[in-house]
């Protein structure tokens, strides 16, 4: 009788740890490619990016956040491209969860926006 109170105890308190802990943070390790004009499509993977954890991404200066297009979304990879209102610099991604409880998560990735390459000199440098 007594063993049978210890394993009852014992599975309930393992039961209310488990409800307690919480579900894994969407996160970010890497982004290819690093760098590129408006309108480049970079690819960000990372651990629990899926539509039930991200709800959307964005490029941070620190002033300002500029959400990008979502192009593709599964767990491990996200795609995304660079927004045409983007100033050229490095900025932060930045993930905004999923769910009743909305927060901004900073990655520790940035991404260097390039000043678009002028095409009239690219024309004349090609005569």
């Amino acid at each position: 009788m007594r063993t049978w109170m210890v394993v009852s105890l014992l599975v309930i308190i393992t039961l209310g740890l488990a409800a307690s802990l919480p579900a894994q943070a969407p996160q970010m390790n890497s982004v290819a490619p690093d760098s590129g004009t408006v309108g480049t499509v970079l690819r960000a993977h990372g651990v629990s990016l899926g539509r039930d954890k991200v709800e959307g991404i964005y490029l941070s200066d620190h002033t300002l956040d500029m959400m990008v297009k979502v192009l593709s979304q599964s767990d491990d990879v996200i795609e995304f491209r660079i927004p045409p209102s983007v100033k050229p610099g490095k900025l932060q991604l930045v993930i905004k969860t999923a769910g009743k409880q909305v927060y901004l998560l900073e990655q520790p990735l940035y991404v260097t926006v390039e000043e678009p390459k002028e095409t009239g000199e690219v024309a004349a440098s090609s005569k």
